[in-house]
């Protein structure tokens, strides 16, 4: 930004034409550089005023001291962090180096959240799982909508195989700005869940199931298909792709 530009924003803002949180926007690039190199990435600072929310780690083949160099960068430009698919023992070695970090197990994820980044908790998601088979993946879209800053309600085992344990929890999901539903075998819930409430779901088919299932195949098939108008789909298992395209749609929706 020119002295020119930054000349005609501040005056802009004293004869009341825009907002502090306008210039505020105007200036990130130029206060924010938009990548920080380290020895294994180029960790995209201006992910977060491009798309809403910084870069997300995912952990598979990358050593436990890159995803830390990618977390200090981030918070060192006060950005939150999280990294997917962590194992044991990247998460030993992460929490050690962060001790005030949140490690979700069974969701498999190392989350860092920055107060004062204005990411207050707005927008409501929920995620039902089917079965407990597919916990791990409905933790994970929970997870990550948490660091979105959304409210979660997570509801597990209430699949088609038990019809009478769904509406005995609608209560907790009918009101919700975007739910993720979370089912492997023949992938039915969703469809159910769609034809009760008057909000986006996201399916999200699991790898949870016998030979037929092809290792997901059969449940995302059946996912396409659904007659609930309101469903739409995301990959096998991708558990962060759900939780994220919910959270983009309850944080814009309470917004």
């Amino acid at each position: 930004m020119t002295p020119l530009e930054l000349e005609t924003l501040i005056a802009r803002l004293q004869r009341g034409e825009t907002t502090v949180a306008a210039v505020f926007e105007s200036l990130l690039p130029a206060l924010v550089p938009p990548t920080v190199a380290t020895a294994a990435a180029q960790v995209d600072l201006d992910r977060a005023r491009r798309c809403g929310y910084p870069e997300v780690v995912y952990a598979p083949g990358k050593t436990s001291q890159a995803i830390a160099d990618v977390f200090r960068a981030l918070l060192a430009h006060g950005q939150p962090c999280l990294a997917t698919r962590v194992s044991p023992e990247h998460a030993s070695d992460l929490l050690a180096v962060f001790p005030d970090a949140s490690h979700n197990p069974v969701a498999r994820t190392i989350r860092i959240d920055v107060t004062g980044t204005g990411l207050m908790r707005r927008g409501t998601v929920a995620v039902i799982s089917a079965g407990t088979s597919d916990l791990p993946v409905a933790e994970e879209a929970a997870e990550t909508a948490r660091w979105m800053g959304c409210e979660v309600e997570l509801i597990v085992d209430v699949g088609v195989a038990g019809p009478q344990r769904l509406p005995a929890q609608k209560h907790r999901f009918e009101q919700a700005d975007a739910i993720v539903v979370v089912a492997g075998m023949e992938g039915a819930l969703p469809s159910v869940v769609g034809g009760h409430v008057a909000c986006p779901v996201i399916a999200v088919p699991t790898s949870v199931g016998y030979g037929a299932s092809f290792g997901g195949l059969a449940p995302l098939l059946g996912m396409l298909n659904s007659c609930a108008a309101n469903v739409t789909v995301v990959n096998i298992d991708a558990g962060f792709k759900a939780g994220f395209v919910a959270g983009m749609i309850a944080r814009r929706t309470a917004r």
